[in-house]
């Protein structure tokens, strides 16, 4: 039976390592794994003490050699290197009075292949005071322990694109999501979208049901957070407010199966900036049944967003005084003509002054003094009422929809005091503004009102000019 045994098995003699541990006690050492970690020249002293005795044809077979003889002439080549490590456990376990042992250890072949191997280890009965026959099985799970060695590194290789990924990467778990949902469909419910406008509580409880399992670090510097523990701990700062509606479109994805998304989201810092997401969602193929992991990532897209506004805001706004630009305002007039509502009057201004001023002082008072004007202008003209653009120039035009004369007079009026309150804040050159008024009865074309009120406009400037050639005549 020894000799044909499908596992190596060796008969030892460990009288010798019997003394050696006595020998040990006597030193004084109480802890052998304290002492070999700090001796660790004394390991192969345990490896010398041990004497075989008897091999089998496995050993001989797994060891690639030829006979006993040269098997045990050649220990030396069988144990090295990786073993030694794991003796220690070995001898902390006779130390500890057991009569077997047991572990996973590292032999190698005459060949010079390394075999990786489970170590069992026992003293036979009736030679447990001597230690002089003890039998040793060793099992050949190379194959096993190198597919670990894989997975593991496998395991490694993915946590680190996962850790290092420049992206915002989140595990989920949503099982507590789709039983819910699953909930929904046995109660009989078919439209979704009208269950959760009548019960905006299960939007709710959607969100505090989802578990985060992982985060990695892209996510704590996207969202500004020390570490896990803070960020999961404020979940609910960075979740809150616009990000409902998107989840709500999220969740009637998922009941229309749609295990795989993608949307743009609103999410917030820890310090509460509003923080523009390209969100991916997907839950991962072998949990399909049970939604019990979601791979979400989340990039951020706050930059572009503010770049896209900022374009917008060019596109819409004149840079200079920061009022609307002369396209918008053919668009608002566009707008009104088609939908009104009526009337709609329109303030026609225009600057004076402003060339006699850039030819004696230059561009950049020119340039002030318009910014000046759209200052009184934007404080004048509330923005929900009615659109204040500069068309030209020094020209402005201002359209207000649903006001009539006595209305648009006021604001006229309104723009007056104002310019003379800011030129009592800016000394020096004076702003001033001519304007003319016109109103656009229902049905009427409104630019017959803005050149009604452009006419009026050139009156008044008219009359400025006027005033100027009488006072630069006085002595």
């Amino acid at each position: 039976m020894f000799e044909l045994a499908p596992v190596s098995l060796w008969l030892e003699d460990w009288s010798a390592v019997r003394e050696l541990l006595a020998r040990w006690r006597a030193q004084g050492v109480t802890n052998v794994e304290d002492h070999l970690r700090r001796y660790p020249e004394c390991v192969p002293e345990y490896g010398a003490a041990i004497r075989v005795l008897k091999v089998n044809q496995r050993t001989l077979a797994l060891f690639a050699a030829l006979d006993q003889a040269t098997l045990v002439a050649s220990l030396d080549q069988v144990f090295r290197g990786d073993m030694f490590g794991s003796a220690v456990a070995e001898l902390a376990q006779l130390w500890a009075g057991a009569y077997e042992f047991s572990n996973q250890t590292v032999n190698y072949t005459l060949d010079g292949r390394r075999l990786d191997v489970f170590i069992r280890g026992r003293i036979l009965p009736g030679h447990e005071e001597r230690w002089d026959r003890v039998l040793i099985s060793l099992e050949d799970n190379t194959a096993q322990q190198q597919a670990r060695a894989q997975l593991q590194e496998s395991e490694r290789h993915a946590r680190m694109l996962f850790e290092e990924s420049p992206v915002s990467l989140w595990v989920e778990d949503f099982s507590a999501v789709k039983q819910a949902i699953d909930r929904v469909r046995e109660r009989g419910i078919t439209d979704f979208r009208r269950f959760l406008d009548e019960h905006p509580e299960f939007v709710s409880q959607c969100l505090r049901e989802i578990r985060v399992i992982d985060v990695n670090r892209a996510t704590l510097a996207l969202y500004g957070a020390p570490d896990r523990r803070t960020l999961l701990g404020a979940i609910t700062r960075v979740f809150r407010d616009e990000m409902r509606a998107s989840f709500t479109e999220q969740l009637l994805d998922l009941w229309e199966g749609k295990l795989e998304q993608h949307r743009e989201v609103v999410n917030y810092n820890l310090a509460g900036e509003m923080l523009h997401i390209l969100m991916q969602f997907a839950v991962q193929e072998d949990h399909r049944d049970d939604w019990s992991q979601v791979l979400v990532s989340l990039v951020d897209i706050t930059a572009r967003k503010n770049a896209e506004a900022y374009l917008e805001y060019l596109g819409k706004h004149d840079v200079l005084t920061g009022l609307r630009n002369r396209a918008y305002y053919v668009e608002e007039l566009h707008r009104l003509t088609r939908k009104g509502p009526w009337p709609v009057a329109a303030i026609v201004i225009d600057l004076n002054g402003l060339k006699v001023v850039n030819d004696e002082h230059g561009h950049a008072v020119g340039d002030a003094l318009l910014r000046r004007a759209g200052e009184v202008l934007d404080k004048a003209v509330d923005a929900a009422a009615g659109c204040v653009a500069r068309i030209g120039g020094d020209e402005f035009c201002v359209l207000l929809p649903a006001m009539d004369e006595r209305a648009a007079q006021a604001v006229a009026d309104r723009i007056s005091s104002l310019q003379d309150v800011n030129n009592q804040f800016y000394p020096g050159l004076a702003l001033s503004l001519a304007m003319g008024l016109g109103v656009a009865r229902d049905g009427e074309p409104i630019d017959a009102a803005v050149q009604r009120a452009d006419r009026m406009m050139y009156t008044a400037k008219a009359r400025y000019y006027a005033a100027a050639g009488t006072n630069r005549r006085q002595p």
